[in-house]
């Protein structure tokens, strides 16, 4: 706790008249966009772990003790308050270990249990729709999963997983039909329906979908910078940068 009391105070110190002017120029809105990176840094550190994934870790912990500090200035709270905040949602959420009397062996026990509090939650009170709570701000394919997630507790799901690769190609059939007809509207809101599908399934599989499309996409990346060291993009015909994709998949 002196580490992290004294790191506290590093932070405040910036934000001082006399500090750093970067720093004191900042506000909630602008740390949107360094949050954000910062998040992604450590999912990709976490394929490292060691040093990489400590040093991400750091700079992820400035951006909670940062806004903390923005807000206790506007006199709203203290990053005292929200460690408050996380510890007693811990130990109210998790009553199976803190003594409350509940009894539960499995995951799926301990995630219907989590959300049959998170719903007693004064946070929680307006919330009208079991949908209610995702955040329109993240990734496309991240809340795609978290809706379906959401609606799959209530049983609107499907019971198995042939039919959700049967509502994919019924989606690619339905795209092909578009863009064959020429539709730019349609085929936007089918190529949609597509995405959503794909979600599902990789839900079903028990694969997180933004971590696929990021193995695919360095994998892509992997083998075009290949092809790049090989031969001359530039100049070269599609059929010699096939030949040398060949080479880097193998």
């Amino acid at each position: 706790m002196k580490k992290f009391d004294e790191f506290v105070e590093i932070i405040k110190k910036l934000r001082e008249p006399n500090g750093c002017p970067w720093d004191r120029e900042q506000t909630l809105e602008s740390l949107k966009p360094h949050l954000l990176e910062e998040t992604y840094e450590v999912l990709e550190a976490m394929d490292e772990g060691g040093e990489k994934l400590k040093g991400e870790l750091g700079d992820l912990l400035l951006q909670v003790v940062f806004q903390s500090n923005i807000c206790e200035e506007k006199g709203e709270f203290k990053i005292e308050d929200v460690i408050d905040g996380i510890s007693e949602k811990m130990i109210r959420r998790h009553p199976h270990v803190f003594g409350n009397g509940i009894d539960v062996k499995t995951s799926d026990e301990v995630l219907i249990n989590w959300e049959k509090i998170k719903k007693d939650e004064k946070e929680h009170a307006e919330r009208i729709s079991i949908l209610d709570g995702v955040p329109k701000g993240m990734s496309a394919l991240l809340r795609a999963e978290k809706l379906q997630k959401k609606a799959s507790k209530v049983g609107f799901d499907w019971p198995e997983i042939h039919g959700v690769i049967d509502k994919v190609e019924e989606e690619i059939d339905e795209l092909r039909d578009e863009v064959m007809v020429g539709d730019e509207k349609k085929a936007r809101e089918e190529l949609g329906d597509l995405f959503f599908a794909l979600v599902n399934l990789s839900r079903h599989l028990g694969i997180n979908p933004e971590l696929c499309l990021n193995e695919a996409s360095n994998k892509f990346e992997r083998r075009f910078r290949y092809v790049e060291k090989n031969c001359n993009v530039e100049e070269a015909t599609l059929e010699e940068m096939d030949r040398v994709w060949e080479e880097a998949k193998k």
